[in-house]
């Protein structure tokens, strides 16, 4: 079965900017779980994994992108259990620090054009892995299904902060944190994907998935940086600057932009006085990958 997780710290961040907005600000360091697979990657793959020994599958089939954070978790937690892993990955056949790691890790991988993989269940190269494989369990893109929204569900466990907030990528960790909230608290998900306000009709039937039916939440959509791991001169230098000021290491692609909005936020005056707990769901494995895409040193 998957490890048993010990208590999450929860960082306090104090500075000049917070306190000029009368703002307490928590980091829940979910990036320290463990050294691979970390953050939200950890809680979605807590009950599928649990599900696939429960099922008696002896293979777990799984889909993402070349710098997928789900990817790279799913083959380090297949190396720690021994079960036999396999990847969909979109797009054109190259290595990348993330997929040379999940390959290390006993992955194998299989690469599908773009077109095709919006189709993927569809694909025949998929319907050949899936059948040549003995008892597989299937677990989608990011691990967004509801075993994975499951194990976000149990991500907060204070009570007694008034804001809750964290990057969203397909919207499935968001709307597990949402599902878990008292009604006096209020949720904050920053898209990391150029017009993703289309997450909220997803949250939506995620929630009704949950059986929950808390409508104390938002989308803040201005934070994307022009897109999914795209950026900006100023995004890199706003995570330069937070890990010299508090010795915490943010990523470009989801991290790091939601941060870099929650300051947006704060500076506009719409969180005075609040308490607020961010979320730190991992994601630094990638750096190395971005770094080595851009041409771009971040620390």
């Amino acid at each position: 079965m998957f490890p048993i997780l010990a208590n999450i710290p929860i960082q306090e961040i104090r500075n000049e900017f917070l306190s000029k907005y009368k703002v307490q600000l928590y980091i829940q360091r979910d990036d320290l779980i463990h050294s691979e697979v970390s953050g939200n990657k950890w809680r979605k793959l807590k009950y599928n994994v649990n599900e696939y020994f429960f099922k008696g599958c002896q293979s777990i089939l799984t889909f993402g992108g070349a710098y997928s954070n789900h990817i790279s978790a799913t083959a380090a937690a297949g190396k720690l259990l021994d079960i036999q892993t396999h990847g969909i990955i979109r797009g054109e056949e190259v290595m990348n620090p993330t997929l040379e790691n999940a390959e290390k890790d006993g992955m194998t991988l299989h690469f599908i054009s773009r077109e095709e993989y919006k189709k993927k269940h569809q694909s025949k190269l998929v319907i050949n892995v899936l059948k040549s494989l003995k008892k597989p369990y299937v677990i989608p893109e990011g691990g967004a299904n509801l075993l994975g929204m499951k194990g976000c569900g149990e991500i907060v466990q204070e009570s007694h902060f008034d804001v809750v907030t964290c990057a969203c990528g397909t919207g499935s960790t968001f709307s597990g944190i949402i599902s878990s909230l008292n009604k006096n608290q209020y949720a904050i998900g920053f898209p990391v994907l150029k017009g993703g306000g289309f997450l909220e009709k997803d949250i939506i039937k995620n929630l009704q998935l949950l059986e929950s039916e808390n409508r104390n939440w938002k989308l803040e959509t201005d934070f994307h940086f022009g897109g999914y791991a795209k950026y900006r001169p100023d995004l890199i230098e706003f995570i330069r600057a937070f890990w010299e000021n508090n010795s915490i290491k943010l990523d470009p692609v989801y991290t790091g932009k939601a941060m870099y909005g929650l300051h947006s936020i704060i500076e506009s005056g719409q969180l005075m006085g609040k308490k607020i707990l961010f979320i730190h769901t991992g994601g630094l494995q990638g750096i190395q990958g971005f770094e080595k895409r851009y041409g771009v040193r971040i620390f």
